[in-house]
């Protein structure tokens, strides 16, 4: 069955329907594909979990069209809005205490008392949140612990008939989730590092920006977890050319020979986000090999998300 949609006015309101009456929608963000319900339906919510096959105590991101809203389900300050009018919508994702205690949107926030918010910088994500008019909660939408979706075949291939609708959107500009910033202390907290990088926040608000190292077993955000984005068979990180195995296909970075795939032949960090989970998705399925290698990436830029993103999908359990 394939429920793949082109994102018509017409299907954006079908989207927003499902939505409304509690059906999961796949939609298009700047970063990943999202599996979307409302936040305040728990047992929609419940549904994304169960499509996901991911454990309730892992967090969810509720996505919102208008900065206005922030306010009306989280605490806000000063900080928070100017962070909020200067990056988004975009690849940044706020952890903020919770205004209430509305036990609807507990599952959301795995019981917590903050939750994650952000604004995608996609047109079709903010049309069907704007038509749903509520948030959207959505993590990506792939199996738990599986690599993320960054076209709508990748999430039909993964979820097929646990999704009502899959909005096709195309390509996802940046390929990798959002940086997480945790909001809730009086320093700023990255829980996640993603497409927004450490250096744009440092800029913009004239101070450091620290890193975390909450226990991963009790996330406070999504993709916290030390076992996630993991392809179908083992990989090794930081591997040189010359140390790459006969039985495993090679993902380079940079000028490097021998690659089956290059992230990005030029060192362009952007290029290798957009590219990663693609090109891991594609490794996978080269059964001829027994596993994967890939290129060391610098940690500046966004190579603090990549490496975040690998070092997880390359953990032994």
């Amino acid at each position: 069955m394939n429920n793949i949609y082109t994102p018509t006015a017409e299907n954006i309101a079908r989207a927003a329907e499902t939505i409304k009456q509690g059906g999961l929608v796949s939609f298009p963000t700047d970063t990943v594909y999202g599996l979307g319900a409302n936040v305040y339906n728990a047992q929609a919510v419940a549904n994304i979990f169960k499509a996901k096959e991911r454990p309730l105590f892992d967090p969810l991101i509720s996505h919102i069209a208008d900065i206005d809203f922030l306010s009306e389900y989280a605490i806000t300050d000063d900080r928070a809005i100017a962070l909020a009018k200067h990056f988004w919508p975009g690849p940044l994702t706020f952890v903020l205490k919770r205004k209430d205690n509305n036990p609807a949107i507990d599952l959301a926030c795995a019981g917590l008392n903050s939750i994650a918010v952000r604004m995608p910088n996609h047109p079709v994500a903010l049309e069907l949140i704007r038509q749903s008019g509520v948030p959207i909660v959505a993590p990506s939408a792939n199996r738990f612990k599986t690599i993320s979706p960054t076209t709508a075949q990748h999430v039909q291939d993964s979820l097929g008939d646990r999704v009502d609708m899959i909005l096709d959107g195309g390509a996802c500009r940046i390929g990798v989730e959002t940086t997480i910033i945790d909001l809730t202390g009086k320093h700023i907290v990255i829980l996640r590092a993603g497409g927004m990088a450490r250096e744009e926040l440092e800029a913009f608000t004239g101070e450091k920006i620290y890193l975390s190292h909450d226990n991963p077993d009790l996330p406070k955000a999504p993709g916290q977890l030390l076992k996630h984005y993991a392809p179908r068979m083992p990989m090794r990180i930081n591997v040189e050319a010359d140390d790459v195995k006969a039985d495993e296909f090679f993902i380079g970075f940079g000028d490097v020979k021998g690659a089956q795939l290059n992230l990005s032949p030029s060192g362009d960090l952007c290029e290798a986000a957009a590219n990663l989970f693609a090109f891991m998705r594609e490794a996978e399925t080269h059964s001829e090999y027994k596993g994967i290698a890939m290129s060391p990436i610098p940690e500046n830029g966004l190579g603090l998300a990549i490496n975040d993103r690998i070092r997880r999908a390359s953990y032994k359990e």
